[in-house]
């Protein structure tokens, strides 16, 4: 039998979440009972997890296979642009949106792979899927670059990338998301190691990517396509077999169903009591979630209820009792919803803004691997006499201004900052996100500079002409712009993992990853767009800014017009950060929750 849901008209309390801690169970198989003024009962948040899973000794294996992942995706998309025009014969432009479509398409499938994890599979078997799709995308690309004999070699390649862009859908939304899973939040040591691991997690990724572009670039370029596909295949292989082996250490989530249900069940609910006037509970709201058993239990199937909030107050109709929920025994979940189910569906909504926010910035990281990668295939590439690096190498300098600038971050600014703000982490999240599209901005206007002073080489030597010939300029000149991009991914690409990870309701943390990723597979959509509408306007006037010869082109132009689209970014960015509001427990410390809005 159901336990009644309509509580008292009267409240004891100005807070709707005041209880009164009287506990019906101490039975430990069972979690302690607390009757709220409501007269309902709630299970008493526990933060007691088996000791011998989890944290930083299950976590390495995790980050192991993160590494490995990483390192086969810069070993193919870090040279990608090479491939298609120098072994395809594709003409620039048509590389670099190719190469922008393709990472575009991989970002994007996290988010099928998130939902498909939360609400099925659960991440642990998404993860041991997924690396497997990637591994057989892996091979077909070995055969297509090997067998010079096969017939439509070119669809086969394509064919291949694109298994891998679904292999990474499945992994990417989970990997990071099952890291972070071991570490307890309910535990003062283990939710303050939770921020630093964000930090080291994207060093592993930047050791990873950065070995492959040192070591992987180098022997596509001088030995072999195959044998270089051939090293990633081998470390993705080893990566998951170390995966298996921490196996029993790691601390699972089992999946709860769609998570998209129970966005669809506040809409509904929402809507179909649109003319209810009281949108703060000014009648009894309903704050309990039905158990499976059909019992009362209180709080979201995480643990831990969520506060009311002020934003999408619109939503809030979903959770209050009207006369028809008064005079039923059973709750209809698709037109009552509880406070917890409903602030779920706010911060859920309330990220959206965010992320429209980024899509500008990731549309700058994305020249990375296309743009400057070909700015360095026209400059003076030797070290000595007889070695030459590949243009994507530079890409590893990104990687080591990322080393080096985490642990500072980590060390240094953190501590100092806080002093400052008072906040745990130095800065909020959202502050950091801004730091990085700032970044960007610079980045851009740098890297414009630097094209106009390559052009200007080019023309001084008569070069102008001749796109294959090696100007007289040192590719260190680039150095610049590719360390600060390194810069923008410590504060923005970092903080935006952190931000969709701690502000997404629990069950749903893995879309939350995908969301993240997203951003950079949408920006690289919008880069390969870009570069499609620059093309046709410039075209109008004879003088095609972005063409197959860099030395006739206005590469810089296209750079300053990024850079402006960035700082018109960063004004709405600062807008929208202004008025998010972070996520609250009902036992979240008051005055913590007025410092962390005041600084955010």
């Amino acid at each position: 039998m159901t336990t009644p849901f309509i509580p008292s008209s009267k409240s004891h309390s100005n807070h709707p979440h005041h209880t009164t801690p009287l506990l019906l169970s101490m039975d430990n198989s069972v979690a302690p009972m607390v009757i709220t003024d409501y007269g309902f009962q709630k299970p008493a948040i526990s933060s007691q997890k088996n000791p011998s899973k989890g944290g930083w000794r299950a976590a390495i294996f995790i980050i192991f296979v993160e590494m490995a992942e990483r390192f086969a995706y810069y070993g193919v998309a870090g040279n990608l642009i090479t491939y298609l025009t120098n072994v395809l014969g594709q003409s620039t432009p048509t590389a670099a949106k190719n190469v922008n479509i393709w990472v575009g398409v991989s970002a994007m499938f996290p988010l099928l792979g998130g939902l498909i994890a939360d609400s099925y599979l659960g991440r642990f078997q998404t993860i041991i899927y997924s690396s497997a799709i990637y591994l057989a995308g892996l091979l077909l690309m070995i055969l297509s670059v090997s067998v010079k004999s096969l017939r439509h070699h070119r669809a086969v390649f394509f064919t291949a990338l694109y298994i891998l862009s679904i292999g990474e859908g499945g992994h990417k939304p989970c990997v990071q998301t099952f890291a972070a899973d071991q570490f307890d939040e309910d535990t003062v040591e283990e939710k303050k190691v939770k921020s630093s691991f964000f930090n080291w997690w994207y060093v592993g990724i930047v050791v990873g990517s950065a070995s492959a572009i040192l070591v992987v670039i180098y022997v596509q370029d001088n030995v072999g396509w195959g044998i270089g596909f051939g090293i990633l295949a081998a470390v993705v292989t080893g990566a998951l077999l170390l995966f298996l082996i921490g196996i029993r250490s790691y601390r699972r989530q089992r999946p709860v169903g769609s998570p998209l249900t129970r966005v669809m069940q506040v809409l509904v609910a929402a809507a179909r009591k649109w003319r209810v006037d009281e949108t703060r509970y000014g009648r009894a709201a309903f704050f309990m979630d039905d158990d499976e058993d059909g019992g009362a239990v209180e709080v979201g199937r995480s643990g831990r209820s969520l506060a009311p909030t002020n934003q999408l107050r619109f939503l809030d109709k979903a959770a209050i009792i009207d006369d028809i929920d008064a005079s039923t025994k059973k709750r209809n979940h698709w037109r009552l919803c509880s406070v917890t189910q409903v602030e779920e569906v706010k911060l859920l909504f309330s990220l959206f803004p965010i992320w429209l926010s980024c899509l500008t910035f990731a549309t700058v990281i994305a020249q990375l691997s296309t743009f400057f990668t070909k700015q360095g295939s026209t400059l003076d590439r030797s070290i000595g006499p007889h070695f030459v690096i590949p243009p994507a190498t530079l890409q590893v300098c990104t990687g080591i201004t990322i080393l080096t600038s985490v642990g500072l971050y980590d060390r240094l600014l953190v501590p100092v900052a806080r002093k400052f703000t008072g906040h745990p982490t130095g800065i909020t999240m959202l502050q950091r996100i801004g730091t990085g599209i700032f970044f960007s901005m610079l980045t851009m206007g740098v890297a414009a500079l630097i094209e106009t002073k390559r052009i200007g080489v080019a023309s001084e030597y008569g070069l102008l002409d001749t796109p294959k010939a090696t100007l007289p300029m040192k590719i260190w000149w680039l150095l610049p712009q590719y360390m600060m991009i390194g810069m923008c991914d410590v504060f923005a690409i970092v903080g935006m993992q952190e931000l969709f990870y701690d502000q997404m309701p629990e069950e749903m943390r893995s879309i939350g990853a995908a969301l993240y990723i997203s951003t950079v597979g949408v920006g690289s959509l919008m880069s390969s767009a870009a570069i499609s509408i620059v093309q046709a306007i410039t075209s109008v006037t004879g003088k095609k800014w972005l063409g197959n010869n860099l030395n006739r082109a206005h590469l810089n132009y296209f750079y300053l017009v990024l850079a402006a689209g960035s700082a018109v970014n960063l004004i709405v960015y600062i807008w929208v950060a202004k008025r998010f509001e972070y996520k609250k427990t009902e036992f979240d410390d008051p005055k913590a929750q007025r410092n962390e809005a005041e600084v955010a």
